[in-house]
This record gives structure tokens, C-alpha cells and sequence, in this order.
């Protein structure tokens, strides 16, 4: 509905009679020998053109009702022909200017009358600008572009005249498409006559400042990459969830309404209407998209924090299509440029992140993909449909782990499931290699893998990939935990005489005690801040390490023991009696490191029993 305001200055007295127009034969020049049909047909034309110009200029004297209202919204078919004159104008302009006949002051009176007109047709650009800019919102032109085509701009309407009663009561979705169709026609009558400079100016500061504010409102705000480096986390976290929520709008409704409200109001023009388009929209979507290039490369986020790393990243890479196509001008490869950038370094920042895990637990990026694999497996029949005519073409088979998992005519589904969790295994391989522990990047892996062994088994998952391939996946976790055993332990296992229990003299003996008391500490004190996140798989480790060294130590701690010092305390040779190696293995996994040395919790072979309140292993 139009506003208030906009009824009270365009509809408060009725429009004047058509009547008051001169006619053509009034207007007709007497012909003379010298004058051609043309030349008059010229100069009837600008005699009309006068007649109507005159009536609508402000500065002519004219009514004060004119010099307050809008043609376009007090008589519309009035503004067709006052459109049709300025064209007819420009013609015998053209005309005048190639006749060898015509004198000056003829020339100079077109020239004023067009001057004259294109200051009125720029008073009625800015005011429908103006009046309409909730109804040229981006929402509303972008609901209308799929019916755009099958209208026609003012000057091709038909010529029934539009009461105030009618106009009063039009929807916002037609007030939108007439505002739309009058600035198109006005452009085009002002780019014809070569005054688009005069109407592009307008358009610019208006829509420009419209597209600013829409970002303003939804948070969008411009910041420097030292802002961003020396933002809190909490405060950063706040500004990227709230990019998250605007960067939809703004791309899909805000941008892409400006393109096609310039796209059609400057149909005229290809040049013109790319650089309104790169004028208004350029300066904002630069900020848009220069947060997600800044958090990308403005710091090392930890991995709990990648989570939102990834967020920004999916938003740019799920828009890109809508960036590419809104910002395809020359002049707005700049805005695309800076989206691939963003794109490029938050890539950066989740994937090539010179800082592991801590502990080798789940990385962010498993339990993202996983997450959202596993929503996807939800909608399998939807997902069957949409895959049903799209053939399976992987020139590479399914690695070992697959064979015999699948049939590829009647399970292309499920392929593509088993490809997708693939890739994450691949570009997990990529992760463990980050850490400098061996050890530790299996148990990574073996972390990684078991999570998403679990989310499989509690989901659709499992019947898509089948019990097949939980089982060959469990055995791989299986292996990497052995391979880790064999890493982080062989150590400790080998610093005790391959017999334990042969005649060695006490010099000896001291040195195995010696060697078995550094490994032994190296290794609690780096596998106390490891974890194994699942509860069965940490106590399936641990007992398999105190099945292999607990035995073989009781051996050798009861046969040398009584050949060596029996002093006891911190610096004892003998620190550790056999009973309570296990508790000390119970220590390790949860991710947590000891509050100081492995000493500091030792007993010595001198103690009758353990010191320690924590149970043994297998308790």
C-alpha cells in the first residue's frame, strides 16, 4: 500500500484535464515553400514537447500543484506521452543537427526544452526512489524476478488510465513492479537522450546508502585483521555466529535483489547497469566477505575452536554459486577474488594446521563430517531418488577394507557413503603425521577411527555401510592401538633382560633397574596427557600393557631385588614393586596430566602394600 505521505503529495487535487494540451492541429507550423515534410513534422514535434514540458517544469512559472506532485503518480498516461515527446524531441534534435536548413535558435530552443525535461525526469527518478524504498526492497524485487519477463515497463502499458482508488489499494508485489517499470522508463528516456550520467548519480547514492543500511542492521561491520587478531575468543565467536546468520540474507536476498533491480532499471544499458551495480554493492560485500579471510588468517585457533572455522568456511563454499553469478562483472571480480581468498585461508586454517590435536583425541574435522554424514544418512529415500539418474563413475575401486561390501548396481548409495567417510580416513592420515610421536599418531588414529566406527554403528549408517565393513574397521582400530602398544611401550619391554629371571650379577642388575626405571618414567609422564576418549578401548590398552610388562617385571624384581641397596624413598634404585605397576598404568589415557613427577607417587620394593587409594587394573 502506498504510504501515507506519498498519498497526502501525489493524489491531494485532481490531475489537469488532458484537454489542457495543445492539440496537433493547433500546434502544426504553417508550411512554407522552404519547408520540407520532414522539417515540419520536426518542428510540430517540438511544439508539443513544449506544451508539455512547459506544464511540468517547476522553474516555468508553472502551477505550484505541478511543481509539488509527480506526473508519474498524478496522470500516468500523461507521463507516457510526456516520455513520447522527450523522445520525439531527441529525434528532431537529430534531425535539426544534420539539416543544412535549420537555424541556430531553433537548436537552441530544443536544447532548453530538453534541459527543462531532463531536470523534471530527474526530480521524478529521485522521487520514486524515495517514496518506494520499502516496496523496492531486495525481498520484493527478488520475489518478482521470476515474473519479470512477462511484464512490460510504463511505456508499453496499456494506455487505461490508473485511478486513485486502484493505485490506493495495490498490493506491495504491484506497487514494487510499477515503481520498478517507471524507473526503467525514465532511464531508458534519459540514457537515449544521453543524460545517464544525471540519473545514474541519483540511483547510486540512494540504493547505495539502502544496501548500507540493510548490512548495518543485520551486523555486518567492517573490521581490520588487527581488530580481528587481537579480539577475544568469546567476543570473535559472538561476531562469527552473527556473520553466520546475516551472510545468507545478504548474499541471497540483499545482493542479489541490487543486481537485478540495476539489471532491469538499466536494461538499456549493459555498461551502465554493471557499474551502478559494482558502485552500490562493491565497498559492502568486501566487508562481507573480508571477516572470513581475516579469521582464516588471523590467528592459530585451537582445535575446539575449528568448529567454527569450519562453519564459516561451509557458508562461503554453499554461496559460491549465488557469488559467482551475482558478482560476475569484470568490475566485481575484486568481491569474488576475496570470497575464493576466504575460502582458501580458512581452508588453510582447518586443514593444514601445523598444531595436532592435543592427546591424540577426535579431531574437529571428524566429528564435523561425521556429524553431517550421518544426518545425511536419514534421508536415504530422498537420497536414492536423486542418485537414481546419476550414474556411479569412480575409475579407482574401493580399497580392501570394501571388498565384498557392496554391490555397485544396487547399492550406489551406499558407495557413496563409503567414499565419503574414506576421504575423512584419508585426510586423517594427513592429521596423524602432524605429531612428532609416533606412538601417539596411532593412537590419534585409533581415537579418530573408533569415532567414527561409533557414529556409524548408532546410526542409519550401519545399514548403508553394513556389517562388513564395521568389522574391518574394527580390526584396523584394533591394529592401530597395537602399533601403538609396540611405539609408546618396546622401550620399557626391552630395558628388562630378555630372561628375567637368569643368574646376571648385581652390577647388572643395577643397570636393567637403571634402564627400566628411565623408561618406564618417560613413558607415564608423556601417556598421562594422552587420551583414549573411549572408555572400553583405554581399559583394553592398558590391560594388554600390564599383561606384557607386570609379569615380566615381578620375575626380575623378585629375583635381583635382594642383591641390590634396599634404600628406600624418591632417589631408591628399586622405586617401583610389581603390585603396584598396574596403578600407575591406570593413570595413564584420560588426557590429563600428573600433577608432577612419576616419583612422586612411587613405592618402593620396601612397602607391603600399595600406597595408592586408585584401584588396580581390572577392577
Amino acid at each position: 500500500m502506498p504510504r501515507k505521505g506519498m498519498r497526502t503529495l501525489f493524489f491531494k487535487s485532481p490531475s489537469p484535464s488532458p484537454s489542457n494540451s495543445p492539440s496537433r492541429t493547433t500546434a502544426m507550423l504553417p508550411s512554407s515553400p522552404r519547408h520540407s515534410f520532414s522539417d515540419s513534422l520536426m518542428e510540430e514535434n517540438i511544439e508539443i514537447a513544449e506544451a508539455l514540458i512547459t506544464k511540468w517544469d517547476s522553474d516555468s512559472g508553472s502551477t505550484s500543484y505541478t511543481a509539488v506532485t509527480s506526473i508519474f503518480y498524478d496522470d500516468r498516461q500523461e507521463a507516457r506521452l510526456y516520455l513520447k515527446s522527450v523522445g520525439d524531441l531527441q529525434s528532431a534534435m537529430q534531425h535539426f543537427l544534420i539539416s543544412q536548413t535549420t537555424s541556430a535558435e531553433k537548436l537552441i530552443r530544443a536544447q532548453n526544452l530538453m534541459q527543462s525535461a531532463m531536470k523534471r525526469l530527474e526530480k521524478e527518478f529521485y522521487q520514486i526512489l524515495s517514496a518506494n524504498r520499502e516496496y523496492l526492497d531486495a525481498e520484493t524485487v527478488s520475489s518478482r524476478s521470476s515474473r519479470a519477463s512477462t511484464r512490460t515497463s510504463v511505456s508499453d502499458q496499456d494506455s487505461e488510465s490508473e485511478d486513485e482508488s486502484r493505485v490506493a489499494t495495490e498490493s506491495v508485489d504491484h506497487i514494487s513492479w510499477v515503481a520498478m517499470s517507471d524507473l526503467k522508463s525514465i532511464a531508458d528516456c534519459m540514457i537515449a537522450s544521453g543524460y545517464g550520467k544525471e540519473c545514474v548519480r541519483i540511483y547510486n547514492i540512494i540504493r547505495k546508502s539502502i544496501l548500507d543500511e540493510s548490512l548495518y542492521l543485520l551486523g555486518v561491520e567492517k573490521m581490520t585483521l588487527s581488530q580481528v587478531q587481537k579480539m577475544d575468543w568469546s567476543v570473535l565467536e559472538k561476531k562469527i555466529k552473527n556473520w553466520l546468520n546475516a551472510v545468507k540474507v545478504s548474499v541471497k536476498t540483499l545482493f542479489y535483489g541490487e543486481r537485478l533491480l540495476c539489471d532491469h532499471v538499466f536494461a538499456a544499458s549493459d555498461s551502465i547497469a554493471e557499474s551502478c551495480f559494482s558502485e552500490i554493492s562493491k565497498e559492502a560485500a568486501m566487508t562481507l566477505f573480508g571477516f572470513p579471510e581475516s579469521v582464516g588468517k588471523s590467528k592459530k585457533l585451537s582445535p575446539e575452536k575449528m568448529f567454527r572455522v569450519l562453519d564459516l568456511y561451509q557458508a562461503v563454499s554453499d554461496l559460491w554459486p549465488e557469488i559467482e553469478s551475482i558478482f560476475s562483472f569484470e568490475s566485481t571480480s575484486a568481491v569474488r577474488s576475496l570470497a575464493v581468498n576466504s575460502l582458501v585461508k580458512l581452508g588453510e586454517a582447518k586443514e593444514t594446521s601445523k598444531t595436532p590435536v592435543p592427546a591424540g583425541g577426535a579431531h574437529p574435522l571428524t566429528r564435523y563430517v561425521m556429524n553431517y554424514i550421518t544426518f545425511l544418512s536419514d534421508y536415504t529415500e530422498v537420497l536414492t531418488d536423486i542418485v537414481a539418474d546419476w550414474p556411479l563413475a569412480i575409475s579407482t575401486p574401493l580399497p580392501e577394507a570394501y571388498f565384498g561390501c557392496y554391490d555397485a548396481e544396487e547399492s550406489q548409495l551406499s558407495i557413496r557413503f563409503a567414499w565419503l567417510v574414506l576421504v575423512l580416513l584419508c585426510k586423517l592420515d594427513g592429521k596423524a603425521a602432524l605429531y612428532k610421536d609416533v606412538a601417539l599418531s596411532y593412537l590419534f588414529l585409533a581415537n579418530n577411527l573408533q569415532y567414527v566406527v561409533g557414529k556409524v554403528r548408532s546410526s542409519n549408517l550401519k545399514s548403508l555401510l553394513g556389517d562388513y565393513w564395521v568389522e574391518k574397521h574394527d580390526s584396523k582400530v584394533k591394529q592401530y592401538a597395537a602399533n601403538y602398544e609396540r611405539m609408546g611401550w618396546t622401550k620399557v619391554f626391552e630395558s628388562l633382560p630378555e630372561d628375567p629371571t637368569a643368574e646376571i650379577s648385581s652390577d647388572q642388575a643395577t643397570v636393567y633397574f637403571k634402564r627400566f626405571k628411565a623408561a618406564f618414567e618417560e613413558a607415564y609422564k608423556k601417556q598421562t596427557s594422552w587420551v583414549v576418549m573411549d572408555p572400553k578401548l583405554r581399559d583394553e590398552i592398558k590391560v594388554s600393557v600390564a599383561k606384557k610388562l607386570v609379569p615380566a617385571y615381578r620375575e626380575f624384581y623378585e629375583k635381583h631385588r635382594n642383591g641390590i641397596m634396599r634404600a628406600c624413598g624418591e632417589d631408591s634404585l628399586v622405586r617401583y614393586a610389581p603390585e603396584n605397576l598396574d596403578n600407575y598404568l591406570s593413570d595413564l589415557l584420560y588426557g590429563v596430566a600428573s600433577g608432577g613427577s612419576v616419583s612422586s607417587f612411587s613405592s618402593s620394593y620396601c612397602s607391603s602394600s600399595s600406597s595408592h587409594s586408585r584401584g588396580r587394573l581390572g577392577r
